[in-house]
């Protein structure tokens, strides 16, 4: 990652809601890349592999609302996609970025995507890594994967679910073999991705998505835009990893729908690609945007 000699800007930005933290990496000309992170919920933290961007552009890293160093308003009304569309927009504003790459991971693609339909003027690319653009695909492939695992954990996790006892460490250890396998299956994990789980806003994510990664019961369950992803004009590049919870085959789906578009797997990686195989990742995130750049 850079050293503590890059440059660096970090302000709050008004939304709906409140305030949301941002910072600013890097100097150059090149068009700015925004960033938006997973979740719903989780951090700017979880992108931290990516300043590694920087080097060649600004790149824009911001906590959304609820979560990381930005306000964290009580009201459940807020934890809408369309208030997060309108947030990011109020972002770019604020920033005064007329031309910009967005690389948005897991939940950031479904804001990315939600963004992008409204049509929003200057976007030259977009990364949509790890995607979720269909909530029923998710689902279905996340019980596909469920059915790979030890009897006991597939028991386990359908006996608490139909119980209502999720809190039982025996279902939290079910889940946790899930996420090793296709989440994040990092032994040593670093500082910055610890403080990254610490501050993630749970109100949010339990609010919009649910109790874990393939238990969908939050305001999110019905989204699919499948339909529309043909409506996607600029260049897009789709990407997964190779035992992703975004699958490589639902993945590659998506990148069919979008014409043009195109589609990476990253072989040694779980959902967080950035993190497994990082100077891969933004290797071929760097590449994508140089020919996406103006001129």
């Amino acid at each position: 990652m850079p050293g503590n000699n890059r440059k660096t800007i970090e302000g709050y930005a008004d939304v709906p809601g409140g305030k949301i933290w941002y910072k600013i990496m890097g100097e150059g000309d090149e068009v700015p890349l925004i960033t938006l992170h997973g979740g719903p919920g989780s951090t700017h933290n979880g992108l931290a592999p990516l300043e590694t961007l920087s080097d060649e552009r600004k790149v824009v890293f911001y906590d959304q609302l609820g979560c990381g160093k930005s306000d964290r308003p009580e009201a459940l009304s807020l934890w809408k996609t369309e208030r997060f569309v309108k947030e990011l927009a109020d972002l770019r504003e604020v920033l005064g970025f007329s031309s910009v790459h967005i690389l948005g991971h897991s939940w950031g693609t479904m804001l990315a995507t939600d963004y992008l339909l409204t049509q929003p003027k200057g976007v030259q690319s977009v990364i949509l890594s790890s995607p979720c653009i269909s909530i029923p695909m998710w689902v279905k492939d996340g019980q596909n994967y469920i059915k790979q695992l030890d009897v006991n954990v597939q028991n386990a996790i359908e006996l608490h679910q139909k119980n209502g006892t999720i809190d039982s460490p025996e279902y939290k250890s079910a889940v946790e073999e899930f996420n090793k396998r296709h989440v994040n299956p990092l032994h040593v994990k670093p500082e910055i991705f610890k403080s990254y789980l610490k501050q993630r806003g749970l109100i949010v994510y339990e609010t919009m998505w649910g109790v874990n990664e393939f238990y969908m019961t939050g305001n999110l369950a019905g989204y699919d835009r499948t339909d529309r992803l043909h409506q996607l004009k600029i260049p897009t590049l789709f990407s997964c990893g190779r035992v992703d919870e975004a699958t490589p085959e639902t993945t590659g789906y998506y990148h069919t729908l979008v014409p043009g578009s195109e589609f990476v797997i990253y072989e040694d990686s779980a959902h967080m690609p950035h993190w497994d195989e990082p100077e891969r990742y933004t290797s071929v995130v760097s590449d994508f945007m140089r020919r996406n750049d103006p001129g």
